[in-house]
């Protein structure tokens, strides 16, 4: 496996261009196999998991071809099969989420459980109640997820908690539903009024996209093409405005959007480090030591699970006491062993991470254990004095597209090295 080498100690400086969504161009692809339109999608980033969906597509039945270099035109004629085996998903929990589209428009579906990062349960079970409440027969054998339905029914669905995949396969399912269907405590993340987006532009109708209530009014079928562009990576827009302040650098991150990182950004400022919107994206500007802040997460617009672990290895080096709160998911703490390797004071109470400030890092042999913990250890690598090596890489290539080459733009002593195994 792929190792990553870091000298830290520099501020970064510089700016660095944000790439699109990988979690919003996984459920907007998936959508693609709701009609037979012809679909250009644009600036979908080149990660281990958009190649992943774009295999099973085509293992479905997509035709799917490039267009420019961050674009793809997507045609769903008919279907092949309509089953995601478990070979091609194992590493994937975002292949859920072509249970919805295959179910309402093909009336049938056999999907792998889901796979991905160990940070937690993450059933699915709320996208099984919904697809039951409207009409659905569901089996679970084998390690597979059937469901099958002539055509679905418009329902009234409550969600017990804003699952954002539940919420997009729910929406995608209920746009060829007979009637209409609610979606009530739905998701409000900005990838959900996207992935909206793009299906108004095939022909469905949907209205409270980005609200807790979500109305679809089903229709015969989706015959509209769709030219759309991914929206950009708000997580990875928020790593990067992390890495400014924890290195003490100046980096603008150009093409995010600023409403997006409102949360972020609010508690940044608190922190100490200066953000200010600029025609390109945002600017973090980091002069002095941090200081510490509470924290919990919450889902939108509340601060992104995804941007906890980032966050956490920024108050390693506050100036103070921090205490983290994790309320989204339940085993999202597993970087904490490998930044306590690296000198960072963090004792776990439950769901609750308690930070003691530290003057340095140092770095240190780590291995990543899911997507964000990576990113985690690499910006306290690029803060740490000395070398840091940080393996199982492979989950930063799920999210973050050339996280080495931009680092490297703005100043970081980071490569890749390629090893054996």
């Amino acid at each position: 496996m792929d190792k990553i080498l870091i000298k830290g100690g520099k501020p970064l400086k510089g700016d660095v261009a944000v790439s699109g969504a990988k979690n919003a161009a996984l459920p907007v692809l998936a959508a693609t196999l709701l009609g037979p339109g012809e679909h250009r999608i644009s600036n979908i980033p080149k990660l281990m998991d958009v190649a992943t969906i774009k295999r099973l597509l085509n293992h479905l039945g997509a035709v799917i071809s490039d267009h420019g270099p961050d674009g793809w035109t997507v045609r769903v004629p008919d279907l092949s099969r309509c089953e995601a085996p478990y070979e091609l998903v194992k590493t994937m929990r975002a292949s859920v989420l072509v249970l919805g589209p295959l179910a309402a428009r093909f009336g049938e579906a056999r999907v792998s459980l889901p796979g991905g990062c160990a940070i937690g349960a993450r059933p699915i079970n709320l996208h099984l109640m919904g697809l039951e409440k409207m009409g659905a027969e569901i089996k679970i054998e084998h390690g597979y997820v059937s469901v099958k339905a002539k055509r679905l029914k418009g329902a009234r669905i409550y969600l017990d908690m804003p699952s954002v995949t539940g919420t997009e396969n729910l929406m995608m399912a209920a746009t060829l539903a007979e009637g209409v269907t609610v979606i009530e405590n739905a998701a409000r993340e900005p990838e959900v009024a996207d992935l909206a987006q793009f299906l108004i532009q095939c022909g469905a109708k949907i209205t409270g996209a980005g609200t807790d209530a979500i109305t679809i009014d089903g229709v015969e079928s989706l015959n509209g093409s769709a030219a759309h562009r991914i929206m950009p990576d708000r997580i990875e827009a928020g790593t990067y405005l992390a890495a400014a302040a924890i290195t003490g650098g100046d980096i603008l991150v150009r093409g995010c959007n600023p409403r997006h990182l409102d949360a972020v950004a609010l508690k940044l400022r608190e922190i100490g480090v200066e953000i200010r919107e600029e025609p390109e994206g945002l600017r973090a500007t980091a002069r002095d030591r941090v200081r510490a802040v509470d924290i919990k997460t919450l889902p939108y617009p509340g601060f992104p699970t995804d941007m906890q672990a980032q966050i956490m290895a920024l108050m390693t080096l506050s100036n103070g006491l921090s205490v983290i709160t994790e309320t989204v998911f339940e085993n999202r703490f597993s970087h904490v062993a490998e930044l306590r390797r690296m000198g960072a004071d963090i004792q776990i109470e439950s769901r609750n991470a308690i930070i003691k400030g530290v003057r340095r890092l140092s770095g240190a042999p780590v291995m990543a254990s899911d997507l964000r913990a990576s990113a985690s250890l690499v910006l306290a690598g690029l803060a740490a004095e000395g070398e840091t090596e940080i393996s199982r890489v492979y989950h930063l290539d799920r999210g973050y597209e050339g996280i080495e080459r931009k680092f490297s733009n703005l100043g970081g002593e980071i490569t890749r090295i390629g090893q054996t195994s």
